[in-house]
């Protein structure tokens, strides 16, 4: 398509004056015919609405760090059941059927997708259709009283020359795919943060079980050491440290349940049910799940496809793009057409007899605008570059998120595995010592270091265990797990 430098916009009628509003000039009806053509042409202004290709991206050819087993997409889409909880699978289908925030993210889907439509409305003609009566009656004086009936049909179309129309319907239908992806993005965060939230409340009930068990045996420690205290064995001192670590450790008992109950409360959120309203389903004790040892990350191309953040990034960009075309469309003429048919008769049965037709082509353009259309293209095409610079910005976030993950689980199985030792080495140790200050072959000081010492492991190894697992969780979440293809298929609507 051959375009003059903006010549609609930039010629100047001198007898308009400056401050004059905004006009357009009209064009007899046989240019609109030769614009025609330009019309089957089907060309359109403005840039193509299209994202950048990957290789524009300068992506790596592989992560840094190292990942494991092969994990398809298949696996990706539901990947707590990986996990083996089936309570953690059902609190997640659960989440995902009444989520407030999905709802939101759905809404807004269907709306985009009713935008689409609305735009695309423009591409067509407009028809309407009026109706009416009215009676006249000689109050004072001559006149002919009588009953008259009008009907009409109106029509008009805008031919879209310069594409504008062809650009909103793009920049619509990639605005419902940005939309759409949101909608994923949403379910895919989601389902991370339940099942993060769920296994830091089994990590909970763990260190609860820890407290409460180290609990029994400092009660018991003190009861020993009372009994040697009365029969002169031990000294006071040995009772007073034995009631200051069994009260240090009941101390954080309260603390551990308000975090359990908090817990518990956030999974009731996700589900979009009441507070406290999940207690008991909750409270049977459960290990710490953990998902598969070994996830291949795959090519850091495919979270281009793969995470709907970046999509939704992407699609903003491309729907930038089309705005671009939109607004300049707007330097250019506007081919319209407008046409109707109408009768009028005393007689209602004689409506339609005699009909009287109207038909006007029209061609306008822009002569003075203040300068306000070439601001509006200046303004959509720094948009398109934000746009740009914000998709690529995503790219990057989703390799670091990747590359933390998969640091991530390696240094927690090597630190889990390290404190599963030191854990069995103080139970050992513990129960040693125990035996040897009951037969008085050490002193309580060496007992009471041995407890300590196998509260601390043992709560250690719980945390390392729960970090194990949810770094797990964190790398199907970077990955851009959780959600389904379908979503997106659905929402492609693209213009033909």
């Amino acid at each position: 398509m051959v375009r003059t430098k903006d010549a609609f916009s930039e010629s100047k009628d001198l007898s308009v004056p400056l401050n004059a509003p905004s006009r357009r000039r009209r064009v007899p009806l046989g240019i609109a015919g030769c614009a025609l053509v330009v019309v089957l042409s089907g060309c359109a202004v403005g840039p193509d609405p299209r994202p950048p290709s990957a290789a524009s991206l300068h992506l790596p050819g592989d992560f840094h760090s190292p990942s494991g087993d092969a994990a398809d997409q298949g696996a990706l889409v539901q990947w707590w059941t990986s996990f083996g909880d089936p309570q953690l699978s059902s609190l997640i289908d659960r989440a995902i059927a009444g989520n407030n925030n999905l709802a939101v993210a759905q809404a807004r889907l269907r709306a985009a997708r009713a935008a689409v439509r609305t735009a695309r409305a423009a591409l067509l003609p407009t028809l309407d259709a009026s109706g009416s009566v009215s009676r006249s009656d000689v109050v004072t004086g001559s006149g002919f009283p009588g009953t008259s009936f009008q009907a009409g049909l109106d029509a008009s179309w805008e031919a879209d020359i310069f594409g504008g129309n062809k650009r909103n319907v793009q920049a619509a239908d990639a605005s419902a795919r940005s939309s759409a992806a949101s909608l994923a993005d949403t379910q895919r965060s989601l389902v991370a943060e339940l099942a993060l939230d769920y296994i830091d409340l089994r990590q909970t009930q763990a260190r609860l079980d820890v407290a409460r068990n180290n609990l029994k045996i400092q009660d018991d420690n003190l009861q020993i050491v009372k009994w040697r205290t009365d029969a002169g064995l031990a000294s006071d001192v040995d009772v007073q440290q034995a009631i200051t670590q069994r009260a240090q450790t009941a101390a954080s008992i309260p603390s551990l349940e308000q975090t359990y109950e908090s817990d518990a409360n956030q999974i009731a959120i996700l589900l979009g049910v009441n507070p406290g309203s999940l207690q008991a389903e909750l409270d049977a004790p459960k290990a710490i799940p953990f998902g598969p040892d070994n996830v291949e990350a795959g090519l850091p191309a495919e979270l281009l496809a793969r995470r709907p953040d970046i999509i939704v990034a992407q699609q903003n960009f491309v729907s930038a793009l089309a705005q671009v075309g939109v607004a300049e469309a707007q330097l250019y003429p506007a081919l319209r057409f407008s046409g109707s048919l109408s009768s009028t008769s005393t007689n209602l049965g004689d409506l339609g007899t005699n009909i009287l037709s109207n038909l006007l082509g029209s061609l306008s353009a822009p002569i003075f605008e203040g300068g306000q259309l070439r601001a509006r293209v200046e303004q959509q095409k720094a948009n398109a570059d934000a746009a740009l610079s914000t998709y690529k910005q995503s790219v990057l976030t989703a390799l670091q998120d990747v590359e933390n993950a998969l640091v991530s689980i390696d240094r927690n199985k090597t630190r889990e595995a390290q404190l599963a030792i030191a854990e069995a080495a103080a139970l050992q140790s513990e129960q040693l010592a125990s035996t040897r200050y009951q037969a008085g072959l050490i002193d309580f000081q060496t007992l009471l270091t041995a407890q300590q010492s196998l509260l601390s492991a043992q709560d250690s190894h719980t945390v390392a265990r729960a970090a194990r697992a949810q770094a797990s969780v964190q790398l199907f979440k970077a990955l851009g797990g959780g959600w389904q293809p379908a979503t997106l298929a659905s929402a492609q609507t693209g213009s033909k």
